[in-house]
This record gives C-alpha cells, sequence and structure tokens, in this order.
C-alpha cells in the first residue's frame, strides 16, 4: 500500500470564483523550462487553447501578467508567476515531512486491517535525502515501514523509550564530533545499542545563485545585509550551526534572523532561493535541487540506532539487510552530496567512536 499525500491551494476573492492552482503552476514551470506556451501545454496535456484561457483567467483574477510574449524571445515568466512557482515550492518544502509522516501512518493503519499479524519497522528519523530515497526503496521491495520524523535528539530519545526501531542521527566528523555524541548519549547505551551507517553527507552555506552578495564563510553571517534562515532548536543541524557560530565567535544577536527557522533543509533551500532570506545552513543536496550556489563547511556521519537485540527481530532483519545491499549503496551514492561507502555497515558505539564513546 502506497499513499501520497500532497499539498493543494487556490487563490481567490472571498465569495468569488477561485482558480487550482494546481494545473496553473504545472502550466508556469513549463514556460519556465522550455520559453514557449505551447511547448509548456504539450508537456502537462493541454491544447494550446486551454492552457491559453487558464493563463488569462489567472491574470484576470490577479490584475497583472503572468506571461510577457514577445517576437523572437518565447514566452518570458513576469516576476508574479515566479513568485507564484516559488511559494508553490517552499509550501512543498515546509509541509513535505508532516504529510508524508501523516501518509505512512494511514498506510499503516489500513495494513493492519488487511493484515493484523504483518508487524513494520518504526523510523523516526529527521527530513532528509537519503532516508526519503531509502523510504523509496522499502516501499519498492514491500517492506513494512511506519515513518515518522522527527529531530535527531527526538529520535533517540523515542529509541530508548521502545516507540520505534530505528532512529536517525547525525555525528559531525571532526571536532564537534564528541559534543554532538554527547547529547545522544543521554539516551544511547553503548551496552545496548548500535548503528547502521546510512550516509556521509556535506553541510554548508546555501546562497543564491551566482552568490551575488560575494558570501565567503560563516564570518559574513555578522553583515547588517545578510539575512539568515536557522533550523529549529533540537535538529542536528541548528546543534551544528550553535557550535560553528561559537566557534568564530558570532554572537546570535550578530546575525540578522537567528529566530527565523524551517523545518528542513529543502525548506531553508526554498526560503532563500526564493529571495526571503541570503543565506542558510544545510546539506548539499538541497542546495543543488534549489538551484543555489554551496559553500562547504564540514562533512558529517548520518546513523540508524538501533537495539542490539532487535537485529534479528524478522521485522527489522530485512531492512538492515536491504540497507546493505549495493543497490543500496549506490542509490544513496547517486545524491550529491552523499558518500556511501560504509552504507549498512554495522558497528557498535565505541567501533564507531573510539575518541568519544565513554
Amino acid at each position: 500500500m502506497d499513499i501520497n499525500l500532497r499539498p493543494q491551494w487556490d487563490v481567490g476573492p472571498p465569495g468569488g470564483p477561485r482558480i487550482d492552482t494546481t494545473a496553473l503552476l504545472a502550466l508556469l514551470a513549463g514556460v519556465q523550462d522550455s520559453g514557449s506556451l505551447a511547448d509548456a501545454a504539450r508537456g502537462v496535456g493541454q491544447s494550446y487553447r486551454h492552457a491559453w484561457g487558464l493563463i488569462k483567467n489567472a491574470e484576470a483574477l490577479f490584475g497583472a501578467p503572468l506571461i510577457e510574449s514577445g517576437r523572437g524571445r518565447g514566452s518570458v515568466l513576469t516576476e508574479l508567476a515566479h513568485k507564484l512557482i516559488w511559494a508553490d515550492r517552499r509550501i512543498s518544502a515546509r509541509l513535505s515531512p508532516l504529510l508524508e509522516s501523516l501518509a505512512s501512518e494511514l498506510e499503516r493503519d489500513l495494513e493492519r486491517s488487511l493484515e493484523p499479524s504483518r508487524a513494520a519497522v518504526r523510523i523516526d528519523a529527521s527530513h532528509g535525502f537519503a532516508v526519503a530515497r531509502l523510504m523509496e526503496r522499502m516501499h519498492a521491495a514491500d517492506l513494512p515501514v511506519e515513518l515518522r520524523y522527527r529531530n535527531s535528539l527526538e529520535s533517540v530519545a523515542s529509541l530508548a523509550r521502545g516507540d520505534c526501531d530505528l532512529a536517525g542521527l547525525h555525528v559531525p566528523i571532526g571536532e564537534f564530533e564528541g559534543h554532538a555524541l554527547r547529547r545522544y548519549l543521554r539516551w544511547l547505551r553503548p551496552d545496548a545499542h548500535c548503528l547502521v551507517h546510512v550516509a556521509v553527507r556535506t553541510q554548508g552555506l546555501f546562497v543564491a545563485r551566482d552568490n551575488p552578495k560575494q558570501v565567503r564563510g560563516l564570518a559574513d553571517l555578522r553583515r547588517p545585509d545578510l539575512r539568515f534562515v536557522n533550523r529549529p532548536e533540537g535538529s542536528g543541524t541548528r546543534v551544528l550551526t550553535d557550535l560553528l557560530l561559537e566557534r568564530e565567535g558570532i554572537a546570535e544577536t550578530e546575525v540578522l534572523g537567528f529566530d527565523d527557522t524551517e523545518l528542513t533543509h529543502a525548506a531553508v533551500a526554498a526560503y532563500i532561493a526564493s529571495g526571503m532570506a541570503d543565506v542558510g545552513i544545510g546539506v548539499q543536496t538541497a542546495a543543488q535541487r534549489f538551484g543555489l550556489h554551496f559553500i562547504p563547511l564540514l562533512r558529517e556521519r548520518y546513523f540508524f540506532a538501533l537495539r542490539i537485540a532487535a537485529m534479528d527481530q524478522p521485522h527489522v532483519r530485512p531492512v538492515l539487510q536491504m540497507l546493505q545491499s549495493p543497490a543500496s549503496r549506490a542509490a544513496i551514492a547517486a545524491i550529491a552530496g552523499y558518500h556511501a561507502a560504509e552504507t549498512g555497515k554495522v558497528q557498535r558505539l565505541p567501533e564507531a567512536f573510539p575518541a568519544s564513546t565513554p
């Protein structure tokens, strides 16, 4: 069973006619890519006449043009059209974790009714590109799984309570390893828990395409002309941000927009790409997908933590075997900014962190 929930929004005056933006946005995105309304219409399966009518109805509603056409230059989106596209991308990036978690809960509710004896692997993890790719593979393999998106601290706390089977967490490589790991060791016990490697990924600064404000590094966050967008407290990337600023001697009060937060790497990237902020911190994949310039800062390891005693449980073992497969390593290695040389490797905490585990 595979359920997808997607955000949908419409536009119109109170009590008046409204436009479902799903078809409109698909058409505008097609024009953006092709430079031609006719090509965009064909790409979304519409006649040119229908597409033209949809554009004109929307322009009448907004009282402003969405497309400008000229001899020899095809169709060009107006600033308003670009704002609509970016609004939709921000909505999707912000709501995706919630909708995916709800879809996973619905899937499991239906599966429990149809196959009450089939146990699912419960995964608590932050919203990330490797986790999403692995979920696709689990669904394709018909492995029953229940995913809840939570930040890393919430995930390992859930594992300690027995509320999930696998808990996602990420730990920076290098100088911040010990500090980050100590936070997780409040719940993880070296004698009771182990780790499964998922990936090594790169974190860095997001800035607009071509870096128009010439951001060079963390020291620039003090600049009064740069608006920052942060991650919420409790997220691993927020902890990393705090550690980086402390190392640089930058106070929170010196960073414009420090208290403005978005839930995911993709939401931070969408926020910057739409011009609502100038800089943020996240994984390279999100920067690439939203056409941003990326300034690497450090690498980190992403793991699933689980109880040692759970490794041989019938519903957990197939998931571990899938993670250890060459196909899973190839799927993760194909994600920009991710490295999968050790994907699926199982280690005890002292093996993974010999310098930081008591």
